[in-house]
């Protein structure tokens, strides 16, 4: 009886020891990530596996998960061997919890991420499921998996995109004024009001290489269409204009990015540029000759403080462009490109599968769960993020869920703890990336002023009948 006591004691003990994994983390060294002297993708991939880092190597993205393009390992590995995060749970299945193994099978549903931006990712969208099973049949060493990506953005920095199609319903009222042959302040000050309008009815005006290369008959067609032409005629006329812009050849690429370059230049001398204006600028020096610096001014401009944070559905187009990041996504790493980028592009592809819904895309502030919590919840069931501030010495609790989590330190120390374990509890420090099993309330002091952020599966999944 007491062996038999003994041997549940052990076996109890060393499930609880397994509830909590230490991880060491992939990176992807994209040629737009910022350098490792100033990447925060640097700085935590050396905190967490203690790989030496190269100062003017770029550090893009740190992935947290079981992804086979970018797999997480367990830290505490058995006579050397190196295990995967994804291995562990196939062979350990009941710590992902019941419902997420019935939903996701033995795998985690979400990708974590860590983005150092240092110039523009591509314009691209993500399929949703039918396309990306599609895609992945038909070119599966570019598209790598069949599953959809839908993806949340949480900024650590001040961090810019480009997200959406601007609108194309409102004309401005009176005449735009052609500021190259008329430089008085009366000129200047009408033409400002228009360059501002994220517009596409004023973007024909005011930016002539965009009405060149969409071509007379869909520049006329983006003038004349109006809010009583129905939703779908507006998504057809943005459709037709934005494709044909896309698919233009080199040659008039080029010559319309040299133009509006050499235009800019010129008018800057006369009068303030607007934001998207300097962008185009900017992407030029990135990207030169590049489609997108054209594509850009479709584009909502986004700028999100630290902790505001944006969703994108699939079939949405978007770009990254500057700051440091949290992301979460489902478990994919499917993308559709059409410019500002050396990869494979697929125009055709991209332009067919868009929604072509315009307006800006929804910033998210998060829902504060108690005083230093707040959690983001975008509407997809796979997963949510949230974002902690600890002030030295104090105490927080993440309740038990019904699915596993990832935790991630950024900044300062503290000590992790199961409620209801016999074990000495974790101790936590910046760069450490610990995955935890479904089930478990967590609690965490903090020994200096802590940041992390979890992501887990959407607790609304769980809510579902």
């Amino acid at each position: 009886m007491a062996k038999e006591m003994k041997d549940v004691t052990t076996k109890s003990s060393q499930k609880e020891k397994h509830l909590l994994q230490k991880l060491h983390c992939s990176v992807k060294n994209y040629d737009w990530g910022l350098p490792g002297r100033v990447s925060e993708v640097a700085r935590l991939a050396r905190l967490n596996s203690g790989s030496q880092l190269d100062p003017e190597k770029p550090y893009a993205e740190l992935w947290m998960g079981t992804h086979d393009s970018g797999p997480s390992f367990l830290a505490s590995n058995n006579g050397g061997e190196m295990v995967t995060l994804k291995k562990w749970l196939s062979q350990n299945p009941d710590f992902l919890g019941e419902k997420v193994l019935q939903n996701w099978g033995c795998d985690l549903p979400f990708l974590f991420k860590v983005l150092s931006v240092a110039k523009a990712l591509s314009i691209q969208a993500h399929p949703d499921k039918e396309l990306a099973r599609t895609l992945h049949k038909l070119l599966p060493d570019v598209y790598k998996d069949g599953n959809h990506k839908p993806e949340m953005t949480l900024a650590m920095t001040e961090f810019e995109a480009l997200c959406g199609f601007i609108t194309l319903k409102r004309l401005l009222s009176g005449k735009c004024t052609d500021i190259r042959t008329d430089y008085s302040n009366a000129s200047l000050k009408n033409y400002a009001v228009w360059a501002n309008s994220a517009e596409l009815k004023a973007l024909i005006h005011t930016v002539p290489e965009v009405a060149r290369l969409i071509g007379a008959e869909n520049a006329d067609l983006v003038l004349q269409t109006s809010d009583q032409d129905g939703e779908g005629k507006v998504k057809a006329v943005l459709q037709a204009a934005f494709t044909h812009l896309m698919s233009a050849n080199k040659e008039r690429v080029t010559e319309a990015v040299n133009s509006l370059k050499f235009r800019l230049h010129d008018e800057s001398k006369v009068r303030q540029l607007t934001d998207k204006e300097k962008l185009a600028l900017q992407l030029e020096k990135q990207y030169p000759a590049d489609v997108g610096v054209i594509a850009a001014f479709f584009l909502n401009y986004v700028k999100l403080a630290a902790g505001e944070a944006l969703f994108l559905g699939a079939n949405e187009p978007h770009a990254y462009l500057a700051g440091t990041c949290i992301e979460c996504m489902a478990t994919s790493d499917n993308v559709v490109r059409a410019g500002l980028t050396p990869k494979h592009r697929d125009v055709q592809t991209l332009c067919s599968m868009l929604t072509y819904k315009q307006g800006s895309p929804e910033i998210l502030q998060g829902v504060p769960l108690n005083p230093y919590v707040n959690r983001y919840t975008p509407p997809f069931e796979e997963f949510e993020i949230d974002r902690c501030i600890l002030p030295q010495g104090e105490t927080v609790v993440f309740p038990a869920v019904q699915g596993p989590s990832i935790f991630l330190v950024t900044t300062g120390k503290g000590m992790m703890n199961i409620k209801g374990g016999s074990q000495k509890g974790h101790e936590v420090t910046e760069g450490d990336v610990l995955f935890a099993a479904a089930n478990i309330e967590i609690s965490i002091i903090s020994a200096s002023k802590l940041h992390l952020y979890r992501a887990g599966v959407n607790s609304k999944f769980f809510r579902a009948p």
